[in-house]
């Protein structure tokens, strides 16, 4: 085993506490650094003009994507395929634990119609997806993508891998903690190869 100068648990704390200023750093920095030489405003004035740039849906997922696939490659090299993989996939679960708390205590109850309800309307997902809903009752909900422009972003950067752990693996942890009653059945995905992501709530309760 190669000795990178770091424990095991050492290497993941590492790269467990990059990730998020990773995601959640400027995608534009390039232009809006750009912008701060350009104009002789106050920095306060400057932050609220309009945003100058125009992209298309796939345009912004490929900006939004590209720094995290560079940066996830890169601890990759260092630390390995599978390290990487288990450390993005503990963050993507503690992001997803977090979004359903935050739902949860947002929502008017916490059945499986709340939770769902975000999903029932596919136009609402135009750009990114393209989905239908297969079933939808008190006891199961059930969701069919087959077009993900996430998925053919990272697919399209050699980087499913990496899209799947970020992306797909916190739907488990998502619906969860939102109510532990709700259950994510799902054994396929896009970001995997396969011809559509097969979403399934079920109440078991």
């Amino acid at each position: 085993m190669k000795n990178f100068g770091h424990t095991k648990t050492g290497r993941r704390r590492f790269v467990f506490e990059m990730i998020p200023a990773c995601a959640i750093s400027c995608i534009f920095c390039k232009e809006l650094f750009g912008m701060i030489q350009e104009t002789s405003e106050g920095k306060i004035r400057m932050f609220d003009r309009e945003f100058p740039i125009k992209l298309t849906f796939r345009e912004y997922i490929g900006r939004q994507n590209s720094q995290f696939i560079g940066f996830a490659k890169a601890v990759e090299k260092k630390f390995g395929k599978e390290e990487t993989i288990e450390v993005i996939k503990a963050w993507a679960t503690e992001f997803n634990l977090e979004r359903g708390r935050k739902q949860a205590e947002r929502s008017p109850d916490r059945s499986l119609k709340t939770y769902t309800r975000m999903f029932a309307n596919p136009k609402d997902w135009e750009g990114l997806l393209n989905m239908e809903v297969v079933e939808d009752s008190d006891t199961a909900f059930e969701l069919r993508v087959t077009e993900c422009l996430p998925a053919a972003n990272f697919i399209e950067n050699d980087a499913a891998d990496i899209g799947y752990a970020a992306v797909c693996w916190g739907d488990y942890a998502w619906a969860k903690e939102f109510n532990s009653k709700i259950q994510l059945v799902r054994d396929k995905t896009l970001m995997q190869g396969k011809s559509c992501c097969n979403h399934r709530y079920i109440w078991i309760g």
